[in-house]
């Protein structure tokens, strides 16, 4: 965090210019490289890749360094930057996907995104290029309208996991799916207080395909401190105070890995592990929250969304 020098809202507009200023030049350049990748499938082009790839991470690295939010990342175990590791995370803001990948401490990450980013302009052909995977959300109602709809994901998740295998790789999954509102924590009558329902089928995925090549699960806990509920707001006004990243490394034990999709007896314990996990990231939130004396849940009642 700088010493503020210029005031917040001029501190938040120039931030937000050099992220998005970041994101078009390695956007651009990565999609160019991508294309060129589909007619030259060499591996130096790939390496050219995850070089612009590491480009954007500084770039986003350099943004939040000349914002005035502190930065507070701890990581509990050694983390190697040759390595491959399965990051799973709550989700508050797209700011997390920033955060995320400046830490220089990770291998590059690689995230798991929304189907509709597909269509954000070098965002989604970004993110494309780099073979990340595009996860759409089929309800109960349209897989028995069309049962090939049932397996899309898992297909999509594992040949995305295949292709991490060459270069080392961080790769992200918020297992809630969506970003925390306390409207969608009303809606599904989340069991927790401050995290959405988390969705174990991504990272059973990951895992089944990659198990045995990742180092360690690297279980992290987001948490902003900021002047308003509106995290990007307060970020757009150079408001947002502290960003708290805590990443704690966790073996791949070998009854994490199996069939999520047809092993029904292993996807009921793979999905309590997970439910278990976020009993204690649930809890170790609300005494972060409880030190900043904030809470999303407590706002007033017009409108209440972290995005």
């Amino acid at each position: 965090m700088l010493k503020k020098i210029i005031p917040n809202w001029l501190n938040g507009l120039f931030v937000c210019t050099v992220l998005f200023s970041n994101t078009l030049l390695w956007g651009t350049v990565v999609l160019i490289l991508g294309l060129i990748k589909l007619v030259l499938p060499f591996a130096w082009v790939s390496d050219l890749l995850h070089l612009a790839y590491q480009g954007w991470c500084g770039g986003n690295r350099l943004g939040l360094y000349l914002s005035y939010a502190q930065l507070d990342v701890t990581i509990v175990g050694d983390v190697n930057k040759h390595g491959w590791y399965l990051l799973i995370s709550n989700h508050f803001s797209w700011i997390d996907v920033v955060v995320l990948s400046a830490i220089d401490a990770l291998p590059a990450p690689k995230f798991f995104l929304k189907d509709e980013l597909k269509y954000v302009p070098l965002i989604g052909s970004g993110a494309w290029a780099m073979g990340m995977p595009f996860m759409k959300r089929v309800t109960k109602a349209q897989k028995a309208r069309n049962p090939k709809l049932k397996g899309l994901d898992v297909e999509r998740t594992k040949r995305s996991c295949r292709n991490f295998r060459s270069h080392p790789t961080t790769i992200i999954n918020f297992v809630e799916g969506t970003r925390f509102t306390a409207l969608k924590h009303q809606v599904q009558r989340s069991p927790f207080k401050h995290l959405l329902k988390p969705k174990a089928g991504g990272v059973a995925f990951a895992l089944e395909v990659l198990g045995e090549q990742f180092d360690a699960i690297l279980n992290t806990t987001l948490v902003y401190k900021a002047k308003s509920d509106h995290i990007c707001g307060s970020f757009l006004r150079g408001q947002l105070n502290k960003i708290t990243v805590t990443i704690t490394l966790t073996p791949v034990s070998p009854n994490l890995i199996g069939n999520y999709q047809q092993d029904s007896e292993f996807r009921a314990q793979f999905q309590k592990n997970i439910n278990q996990l976020w009993m204690t990231k649930d809890s170790e939130l609300a005494l972060v929250y409880t030190q900043y004396s904030t809470d999303p849940l407590i706002m007033d009642d017009k409108e209440i969304e972290i995005p």
